[in-house]
């Protein structure tokens, strides 16, 4: 896994680096502040990004919320401040960890594992989430050319199904490309 870790302190940036190699992980880019730490996620593409909140320049914070804008990537704050204000501020930026400092390796390791894991939650249900939207509408516009046939061709649901079914296969096209060219035809012929 590469990581970019964002640390404007060098001694814990340094000591991070270590800790993460040693761990085997990746450490494929090492930011100073936040702007700096958005150019690195755009041009390196970590797999995961460890971000101080308090940074020069940008914060860290919003720097995990443009990083995000462009690319979902798991992300873990790490901070010397606990503050609730702060962790609403993450969590609403669409962090995945939080990490209090000073933390130890074995606070850090299952920090990392947890966040890559939700992450890859989170997308899996994304996509799933648009399957079910491109099927939905899929849906609808085969329940709209199949009603447009019954309608013009005095046909029964099933008989308009059965034909829209033909053509799809006859073509070597989806049933929806069908659908869609039997609503645009038919649909233009019922509104003149």
């Amino acid at each position: 896994m590469r990581i970019l870790v964002a640390e404007d302190e060098t001694i814990i940036r340094l000591d991070l680096k270590d800790l993460l190699e040693r761990a085997g992980f990746e450490v494929c880019a090492e930011a100073r502040d936040g702007e700096e730490a958005v150019a690195l996620a755009r041009s390196e593409r970590p797999d995961l990004a460890l971000m101080d909140v308090k940074m020069p320049r940008l914060d860290g914070i919003e720097a995990a919320r443009r990083i995000l804008d462009e690319r979902p990537i798991p992300i873990v704050m790490l901070t010397a401040y606990g503050q609730h204000e702060l962790v609403a501020r993450a969590a609403e930026a669409g962090v995945f960890g939080y990490l209090v400092k000073p933390f130890r390796e074995q606070d850090l390791l299952p920090a990392i594992h947890t966040a890559r894991a939700r992450h890859e939650e989170l997308q899996a249900l994304r996509e799933e989430a648009e399957s079910l939207q491109d099927a939905l509408a899929a849906r609808k516009v085969i329940e709209r050319a199949k009603g447009l046939l019954m309608e013009k061709e005095s046909l029964t649901e099933d008989e308009a199904f059965s034909r829209l079914r033909r053509a799809a296969q006859a073509s070597q096209r989806p049933l929806k490309v069908i659908a869609e060219a039997v609503v645009a035809t038919l649909g233009e012929q019922r509104d003149e």
